[in-house]
């Protein structure tokens, strides 16, 4: 039974953010189970090397410090990106940083890469891994926010869990940490990268693939600014992309009380400028680096039309918050019933259609 319908009414009358350290305790628990229901093979895909049970991710920012990434999987979804984990502990921002825009079905935040440090992440990844649990993982890291040279930062997040996570996330676009979409840049970008694939070298187990590293960048950017980031990432060999994170922007279609809190912007108003984003990417790397799509996803549409612009996996967060966990199953049956319809054998035949239409 889900018992989201329930307790939703609940969950609103509560701060969000302690809503969400209440989730994540009742997940801890077992509160909430998933059905483990095999996937349609139509979703199956394989992308950067990996085989996915289906295109459908849990975004970072969920389950930041790594402790429920089996139970999510469990709910659905093909994988899990947790984080973004930081080296050292840090509390993130001060006072109020979380907002529910209900009437928009949005979500505001200005947390500030709040984590428990790269340390207890990291065992909590060991532990799954000699329990021998299976389910793709991924791994977000971040850096301090008093850290002055921040590849330094990343370098030691990819050295720490480069034999423990499924891939590996360097994210360069949060609104929420001074300084770090500069990261974006080409020159920041390039050099960053280059340290991280040394790290990456380092750090591989013998004899195991090494995990693959991708970068995630926001949705404000200008196209002069994602075709550096796509030739900076063809060049050195950046293994995906995630596109994008949450924005500054405030539509002036927003409807709720909080519409202007400071942070960074995700949820359903995030779909439309998060896929055109996306699709403007895809073209500029021309098909060559795999993309996660991130920004808006609330249903088998969204999902179906992220993978028409260029997507090969696609994320979701924002909407669980709206619809409860029963929506990753729901999302899943109606994309699989897209791809039919349209008559594509796989999830892999549609990625891009629409930009390879508009060619």
């Amino acid at each position: 039974m889900d018992l989201y319908p329930l307790a939703r009414p609940l969950l609103r009358c509560i701060e969000p953010e302690a809503a969400h350290r209440m989730t994540i305790s009742a997940l801890k628990l077992g509160l909430v189970r998933g059905t483990s229901r095999p996937d349609d093979p139509v979703l199956a895909c394989n992308v950067f090397g990996i085989a996915f049970p289906n295109p459908i991710g849990l975004a970072a920012g969920f389950d930041k410090d790594a402790e429920v990434p089996d139970v999510m999987l469990a709910l659905g979804f093909g994988f899990v990106e947790a984080g973004t984990v930081t080296p050292r502990p840090q509390p993130g921002n001060p006072g109020k940083r979380l907002y529910r825009l209900d009437e928009d079905e949005a979500v505001i935040n200005r947390l500030g890469f709040n984590s428990g440090g790269l340390a207890a992440f990291a065992e909590r990844l060991a532990q799954r891994k000699r329990a021998g649990h299976r389910g793709i993982v991924g791994a977000n890291v971040g850096k301090n926010r008093d850290t002055a040279d921040a590849a330094s930062d990343y370098v030691t997040g990819i050295e720490t869990l480069c034999g423990l996570a499924d891939y590996l996330v360097v994210n360069l676009s949060s609104p929420n940490t001074p300084g770090l979409r500069a990261l974006q840049a080409r020159g920041e970008m390039e050099d960053l990268l280059v340290r991280a694939f040394k790290a990456r070298r380092r750090s591989a187990p013998d004899r195991m693939r090494p995990p693959p590293i991708l970068a995630k960048v926001g949705p404000d950017l200008g196209d002069h600014e994602l075709r550096d980031i796509a030739e900076v990432a063809l060049k050195n060999g950046v293994d995906g992309l995630i596109v994008g994170n949450t924005t500054l922007d405030r539509p002036p279609h927003l409807r709720s009380r909080d519409r202007n809190a400071p942070g960074g912007l995700s949820g359903r108003p995030l779909m439309a400028p998060s896929t055109a984003c996306l699709a403007a990417m895809y073209r500029h790397v021309k098909g060559g680096i795999p993309i996660i799509g991130c920004g808006g996803v609330a249903s088998g549409a969204d999902a179906y039309a992220k993978i028409r612009a260029g997507a090969s996996l696609v994320q979701l967060y924002s909407a669980l918050v709206f619809h409860g966990p029963g929506l990753v199953e729901e999302i899943k049956r109606d994309l699989a019933a897209r791809l039919r319809a349209d008559g594509f054998k796989s999830v892999t035949d549609a990625v891009g259609a629409d930009n390879k239409n508009s060619a």
